[in-house]
């Protein structure tokens, strides 16, 4: 190399170096209209207790004292957390400071579940790393958290089907899942190719409603439209009274044909604003799902919640749906973390046979979605923990049990809900072959525990099983 290119490069390497000294020099003046955001969509099927996720993730952000997993936590990063106002003003703000009283109360207890959608933001303090940081002063860091049920999130599935196909999809999941017999009963009462009579639309809707809320409380996971679970000021409106009919020739002013027009009204005028105004800015998201309650509803229902985590998995991966893409405006997840939920109801000895589980469910909803694209994972957590572990005595030998006071009775309680098996395909096997129950070998029970008392030292929030693992996952990159 002559001497001329030996000069020009050391100019360029000065050059660099003096760009990026300035760059972290005047960073401080102009981050406060840079700071990064990081979107965090929680969403959850059956109960999987969303609210109390936001909660205690909010508060052991902010006391970081059991967040030895999330490094930024762990090396002393992150210096402050604090709540802001939120940015979009149109949205409810989620009411952390009334959930976590009534969760660190004298008589704790749970908070209502997730019924709107609604917003809070959280900045976080954060010392740089690397060679530059001591040029550099604190960087903010935004989580905004939209919290949404997941029923609205199941709703994408409807935007690229007709009435016919949902109808025909929703008539057979009917079939041996609670009422759903009743509302079958029902149809088979109507003529849908006679002329529209707004009582009958009314009874209809009504009677499938009914069906979609036994079906949830049982544990069941794939219950469409979400909305009818959940209407707030639609409820009564023609864009949900309809219900699915038997295919057939529906003739202008019958009753089938008002119900395609209204199914398609539903998707033109509820989901896809939701997803087109809130789901589209989301570039992190966590899914809770009560694995344990559907394998205690039996194996229909572990089947369910697969092939629900498969159209959450397409929802995410929008691929070559044009229409989808339209929507989206080409915007994409990244993260996507699968949480079962509750893993203090078994002993740790069993958390890695749920989290295989989970694992399981999540690989087989991959391959029926022919899912590319966002960095999934599954995990089993608890945002808050309600039990203790004991070993005691049995008939057969010591037993691994926890123990927490009952939801129903406020008495304690000690519960053994049954040997997961160590190859999740002792219970696929079963749910895809539609069997009605798991044999007369295996019996697994779900016991409902309240939230214990608790005394939080300073620095401390609310003790969890794996809530900082799962935080490291979904935004420990961005810290």
């Amino acid at each position: 190399m002559g001497l001329l290119d030996k000069t020009t490069g050391l100019l360029r390497d000065m050059g660099q170096i003096t760009g990026n000294v300035a760059g972290a020099m005047t960073r401080p003046l102009t981050a406060p209209f840079t700071d990064p955001v990081i979107r965090l969509g929680v969403t959850g099927l059956s109960r999987a207790g969303k609210t109390v996720f936001i909660t205690s993730l909010v508060a052991n952000l902010m006391d970081r004292g059991r967040m030895p997993q999330l490094r930024a936590a762990a090396s002393g990063a992150i210096r402050t957390a604090y709540l802001q106002p939120q940015p979009d003003d149109t949205l409810p703000r989620f009411d952390y400071e009334t959930y976590l009283a009534q969760l660190t109360a004298s008589d704790p207890v749970w908070p209502d579940g997730t019924r709107q959608i609604s917003e809070l933001r959280l900045s976080l303090k954060v010392a740089p790393s690397g060679m530059m940081a001591g040029l550099q002063g604190l960087q903010t860091v935004h989580l905004d958290i939209v919290d949404y049920p997941g029923e609205w999130l199941l709703d994408l599935g409807l935007l690229g089907q007709t009435y016919a196909q949902w109808s025909a999809g929703a008539l057979k999941r009917a079939q041996g899942r609670p009422l759903g017999d009743a509302y079958l009963s029902q149809v088979t009462a109507v003529y849908p190719a006679a002329a529209l009579e707004e009582p009958t639309a009314r009874a209809l809707a009504a009677g499938y409603t009914a069906h979609l809320n036994a079906a949830r409380a049982a544990g069941w996971s794939d219950c469409t439209p979400g909305r009818f679970l959940l209407p707030g000021d639609l409820a009564g409106s023609p864009v949900l009274t309809f219900a699915p009919l038997p295919d057939g020739d529906h003739p202008r002013g019958s009753l089938g044909r008002e119900m395609a027009r209204r199914f398609e009204s539903y998707k033109k005028n509820v989901v896809q604003p939701f997803f087109r105004d809130h789901f589209a800015r989301i570039d992190r998201q966590v899914v809770l799902v009560d694995v344990l309650g559907a394998i205690h509803a039996g194996p229909r229902a572990v089947d369910d919640l697969r092939t629900a985590m498969a159209e959450i998995l397409t929802a995410f991966n929008p691929g070559g749906n044009g229409w989808l893409n339209r929507l989206l405006q080409g915007q994409r997840v990244d993260k996507i973390l699968f949480a079962a939920t509750k893993a203090d109801h078994l002993h740790h000895t069993q958390h890695p046979q749920l989290t295989a589980i989970t694992q399981a469910l999540l690989r087989e909803a991959r391959d029926r979605a022919d899912y590319a694209g966002a960095k999934t994972a599954a995990m089993s957590i608890a945002a808050l923990r309600t039990t203790v572990e004991e070993t005691v005595e049995h008939r057969d030998g010591p037993l691994n049990v926890v123990r927490g006071r009952l939801l129903d009775t406020g008495r304690q309680a000690a519960f053994h809900p049954g040997v997961l098996p160590d190859d999740p395909q002792q219970l696929l096997a079963p749910a895809r072959a539609g069997d009605a129950d798991w044999g007369p070998d295996r019996d697994y029970q779900v016991m409902r525990f309240a939230p214990a008392p608790m005394t939080l030292r300073p620095g401390e929030g609310p003790p969890h099983i794996r809530l900082d693992k799962a935080a490291e996952f979904l935004i420990g990159d961005r810290l």
